[in-house]
């Protein structure tokens, strides 16, 4: 999954963006409003963490030409101003949620995980296909119980295509949701990920099935193997 980080104190951050690795996130770091709004434009991305008070374009606007180009990308809003005004005007123009400074990364960290079931339209943490299993929490799969060894581009792969589960998902949409722009790979890759993850599969009644020209598909085949 992957998450853009409007941030101008660079100290907070490089914090933010080592916490946010740690739990296998792809994230980008961008330090002022005006280029954050031609990442939003050119990048596809899970979450946005947005900070308001940002030099060259404030996070406001930021957030105000994202929704006006009909963009539901979810938004959590970070920033030291926590008064009542704030939070409803920041909720009233798109925000999807808000963190005030000083906090906790634990309580970010949930917040980031709510948002992202919400955006896929799920309300359990747990997400199941076929026999295989997935706890939005901890970011953990398993097969009928059974924990699932995976590598974090493989887990990243297999997390998206179970959240987005009977909807076809595009190579440039995988390879957007787990690669930051500081990654040097290709698109074609996703194909080596989806090879490995195909082979750590074949013990569940669950498959990834390529719809050529399309992407793929993670489908429960409905028969225990």
């Amino acid at each position: 999954m992957r998450i853009l980080v409007v941030e101008d104190n660079e100290d907070l951050a490089q914090w933010l963006i080592r916490a946010l690795r740690q739990q296998q996130y792809a994230v980008d770091w961008i330090n002022n409003g005006l280029d954050a709004d031609y990442a939003l434009k050119a990048e596809t991305y899970n979450i946005v963490i947005l900070d308001l008070a940002l030099p060259k374009l404030s996070g406001t606007e930021v957030l105000r030409r994202l929704r006006s180009r009909n963009d539901s990308t979810p938004v959590l809003i970070l920033t030291a101003n926590n008064s009542i005004q704030s939070r409803v005007g920041e909720l009233d123009h798109g925000a999807d949620d808000y963190v005030a400074k000083p906090f906790e990364m634990e309580e970010l960290e949930a917040r980031i995980r709510m948002l992202l079931r919400r955006s896929a339209g799920h309300s359990n943490p747990a997400i199941a296909c076929g026999n295989l299993s997935y706890d939005t929490n901890s970011r953990e799969f398993a097969i009928a119980h059974q924990p699932l060894s995976l590598t974090p581009r493989e887990r990243g792969v297999l997390e998206i295509l179970m959240r987005k589960e009977g909807s076809t998902v595009s190579k440039a949409a995988l390879a957007q949701s787990i690669f930051s722009l500081s990654d040097e790979t290709s698109v074609d890759a996703i194909e080596i990920y989806v090879h490995r993850l195909r082979k750590k599969l074949d013990s569940s009644n669950v498959r990834i099935v390529t719809l050529r020209g399309l992407g793929y598909l993670l489908r429960a085949t409905g028969h225990d193997t």
